[in-house]
């Protein structure tokens, strides 16, 4: 930069000494080096030494400079150490310096705020329209048009149109000015648009690539979806700028989601050592007073945070938003309302309290709020998904009883809604008197078809795909089986989550995300033994290799995980907290802890005062965690080959008992179909290790090699045995189905369609399974509601679903039995057995004697034409 200006220097010189002699000379040696003090002041700002940055823009200024960046870059080094006082009076002493400068007004309209002057700030926008409409050649230059553009957002101008019309074209300018990408971004981030603003401020990095408040925006962007992304960009945002408070306050809002509250003060200090006026810090100190049961302390601090700005709605709205992120949400809710007392029109305010308000079951309401945030902001799009998720949701199905109201599709709500209902009451049964809880409310539960749908309801947005449910007390928000991946057990995620109504209930949502979990895991377990989760070679390596998260940090385990296997592990360890509380102090203690919990004692303490010293307890813990994990499969041999192995079959040699080795020995010979060899190594697997039923587990193989034997006895044993131990193994159930039929074991056949119905009710074959078991076990009632599900279904033979229900409705007197055979005939005009039984129908309703035979009233059937009907 240096350079190009010397030359330009030297090139003037020579053109215009001889006309003005040596004046020149001195006027652009000036230029230059105010053009390098504006270099070295804009790098003070952006490395956050505000203080050097102030001295600089003093100095320029006393020179009378006309250049609008320095005032501007001198308000914002003001603003930036919580000079606001000071700002406002350099503010007023500017706008008159440089009365036709867009980009000071729009600076100057949020000093006025930030000192309390909000009538000032609004005629500060109305000087602006007035200049931008009167005088728009002045501001074709980039910067000047995201100033306008800031000013068309403040006046309530179309979001849509701005970004068209103001950002865009300043970032598509031969040279963009970062403040294009920054204003572009923080846009998108106000309204919840975090995919376009991560792409723009990825396109601001490229042009800027050690800007820390676009990598402030940045890791704003990925703070909704991917916490490890976002921490690794705020390490970024801090390398080139330590003060940088935005990026600090996201490090401050990501600790207190983690329960960290200690590291979350020490960061807020940080931020207070650089603005001790900041508002944001300052409402942040009051949610973690609110959360450590401290209301003066928390008033205190919203005082603060409103000492210049007393109407300022960002304060309650922050305060609330983070209480509602901790499941206050009833607490968040009426910050929300006071925020809106400041301002009527703060969508932010608005579309959060929305979103308590039907997370507290208040649905009218908090619908209506979503209706009027989109009417006055269509780009917001939180409130346009919730809009469009309340048509779907008009669709739905409700089913009620004296404890729940269900929502579902209306198509499953007929193929497993009772089922759904059935299992919610037993689970309300269970946990209420276990716990001694009685709940105030009906519980909702709303059972989506789309993942898109239930991530809308739960999140405000699409994504977040790793989510089976979510409880927030008195609502509940789950994923269907059409809306999963792979196959999960829709029984299990139901009862996790009412497990969550209960203990949420119990301490009034003031819990920690550790023992929530630990708590439902566990429950799962000893409601269902294949439910829950086991430990796993993977768990067994990760305790013994010293991951085990201390339990005063376990919350935070949950929130930027390394891999799923890591979330996972949260989850189980949670639980084996849990397990271990109850076992060495009883689940007594677990009650105790609950109840002091919902009257806002913190958890440690609540923990020492029912168990033990924390620090004992982690130490006992670890010993009771590594007990666990060395007596997984101690027969086998747990170590696998490193880098360092340059020979893997003489280590599998002298491996002979490794779990891996074994397993994968099987599956080679699997692979090559040498069935009776793969026993050996398969038999050995679950002799010294029965629990394990994940991916490549030796059931599975070694129920393929009894098949592909034709073993038949020891294929059904082996599926069984597997059955026993998984609560989503659907191709075991398919076949012990089967089987059970084959052998005219009816009992079997309905366990394990049951089984299968509880991983996925919304196929044709365990009803029709099901279906032939209950007739099969004198059930017609029950045949008849399988039967009816399954023509739902889309089965393969419908024919042969309707004789079915024909039959057993006939059995039971039904007179619906008619229709039902007319329909199978319909299918299949020539089905023999349909035939007959609407003869015996004909007979039973009274008609006379002598019955002709079949082929008199439907014809001769063919040697071939017996309709062909498919096995489910």
């Amino acid at each position: 930069m240096n350079q190009a200006l010397e030359a330009c220097r030297d090139g003037w010189r020579r053109i215009l000494s001889p006309l003005l002699g040596g004046a020149i000379i001195v006027v652009l040696a000036a230029g230059v080096a105010r053009a390098a003090d504006w270099e070295k002041a804009r790098e003070q700002y952006a490395t956050g030494r505000y203080a050097e940055c102030l001295k600089e823009c003093e100095a320029a200024l006393e020179e009378r400079t006309r250049d609008e960046d320095w005032p501007e870059l001198l308000l914002r080094a003001h603003l930036a150490v919580g000079n606001y006082p000071e700002a406002l009076e350099r503010a007023e002493e500017l706008l008159n310096r440089f009365p036709f400068s867009v980009r000071l007004r729009v600076l100057a309209h949020r000093v006025f705020l930030l000192n309390g002057e909000p009538a000032r700030a609004r005629r500060t926008l109305e000087e602006i329209n007035r200049l931008g409409g009167s005088n728009r050649w002045r501001y074709q230059d980039p910067a000047s048009t995201v100033a306008l553009g800031r000013a068309a957002l403040l006046l309530e101008a179309d979001p849509r149109v701005v970004l068209d019309n103001f950002f865009m074209p300043a970032r598509q300018s031969e040279s963009p000015p970062r403040e294009a990408f920054q204003a572009a971004g923080e846009l998108a981030l106000a309204k919840h648009d975090y995919a376009m603003a991560a792409r723009t401020f990825e396109e601001g990095l490229r042009e800027f690539p050690e800007d820390a408040d676009l990598y402030g925006g940045l890791a704003g962007a990925y703070a909704p979806s991917d916490r490890r992304q976002m921490l690794m960009t705020i390490e970024s945002a801090l390398s080139y700028n330590t003060n940088h408070v935005p990026s600090l306050l996201l490090l401050a809002e990501h600790l207190i989601d983690g329960e960290e509250y200690d590291g979350a003060a020490r960061t807020l200090g940080r931020i207070l050592a650089v603005n001790p006026r900041d508002a944001d810090a300052w409402a942040f100190h009051a949610v973690l007073a609110h959360l450590d049961n401290d209301p003066k302390g928390e008033s205190r601090s919203r005082d603060r945070a409103l000492e210049l700005w007393t109407d300022n709605p960002r304060v309650d709205h922050l305060i609330g938003r983070k209480l509602s992120q901790k499941y206050r949400f009833a607490e968040g809710a009426e910050y929300q309302r006071q925020a809106l007392e400041h301002d009527p029109r703060h969508v932010p305010a608005k579309i959060q309290l929305a979103q308590d308000l039907l997370r507290l079951g208040e649905d009218e309401r908090g619908w209506e709020l979503a209706r009027e945030v989109h009417a006055e902001d269509a780009y917001d799009v939180t409130a346009y998904n919730l809009v469009t998720l309340r048509d779907t949701l008009d669709r739905y199905s409700t089913l009620t009883n004296e404890h729940f109201t269900v929502r579902m599709a209306s198509e499953e709500a007929r193929i497993y809604g009772p089922r759904v209902m059935d299992l919610l009451s037993r689970a309300r049964e269970g946990l209420s008197g276990k716990y001694g809880v009685t709940l105030p409310r009906r519980t909702l539960v709303e059972i989506f078809a789309d993942q898109g749908d239930f991530a809308v309801r739960t999140f405000g947005m699409p994504g977040n795909p790793g989510y089976l449910g979510v409880c927030f007390g008195s609502v509940i928000t789950a994923n269907s089986p059409a809306a999963q991946s792979g196959p999960v057990n829709w029984e299990a995620v139901l009862w996790h989550e009412f497990c969550h109504t209960i203990t949420l209930t119990m301490t009034r949502n003031r819990m920690p995300r550790w023992l929530s979990e630990g708590i439902s895991v566990y429950e799962e377990k000893l409601e269902n033994p294949t439910w829950g989760q086991d430990m796993t070679p993977r768990y067994r390596s990760m305790i013994l290799e010293g991951e085990l998260t201390p339990i005063s940090e376990l919350s935070a385990a949950f929130l930027a995980p390394r891999s799923n296997q890591h979330l996972q592990f949260a989850y189980y360890q949670s639980s084996l907290v849990v397990e271990y509380l109850v076992d060495r102090f009883g689940v007594e203690a677990i009650r105790a802890i609950l109840r002091d919990l919902g009257e806002g004692e913190p958890i440690n303490d609540s923990i020492e005062r029912h168990t033990t010293a924390l620090e004992e307890l982690e130490v006992d813990f670890e010993e009771f965690a590594r007990k666990r994990a060395e007596g997984l499969a101690p027969g086998l041999d747990w170590d696998t080959p490193d880098d360092s192995v340059l020979d893997e079959e003489l280590w599998a040699t002298l491996h002979p008992r490794s779990f891996q080795v074994l397993t994968e020995r099987a599956r080679e010979l699997i692979g090559e179909k040498k069935y009776e060899e793969a026993k050996e190594p398969l038999n050995l697997l679950l002799e010294e290790y029965p629990g394990y039923t994940g991916g490549n587990n030796a059931y599975s193989m070694l129920a393929l090699a009894h098949r592909e034997l034709g073993e038949t006895d020891a294929e059904r044993a082996v599926l069984s045995r597997l059955a026993a131990r998984s609560a989503d193994a659907t191709d075991a159930y398919l076949r012990l189905m089967e089987l059970g039929e084959g052998a005219g074991d009816w009992r079997a056949v309905e366990e394990n369609a049951n089984r299968y119905l509880a991983v996925n009710p919304l196929v044709p074959p365990p009803h029709a399974y099901l279906g032939r078991a209950s007739e099969a076990l004198d059930q017609p009632e029950r045949a008849a509601e399988a039967y009816r599900v399954l023509l739902m279904l889309d089965p393969p033979d419908p024919a042969e679903a309707h004789f079915r229900l024909a039959r057993v409705l006939h059995r039971t007197g039904d007179p619906a039995a008619k229709r039902q055979v007319l329909m199978a005939l319909e299918e299949a005009p020539r089905f023999r057995d349909a035939q007959r039984l609407l003869l015996e129908l004909h007979e039973s309703d009274g008609a006379d004697q002598g019955v002709p035979e079949p082929e008199a009233i439907f014809g001769p059937t063919l040697p071939g034409s017996e309709p062909q009907r498919a096995e489910p």
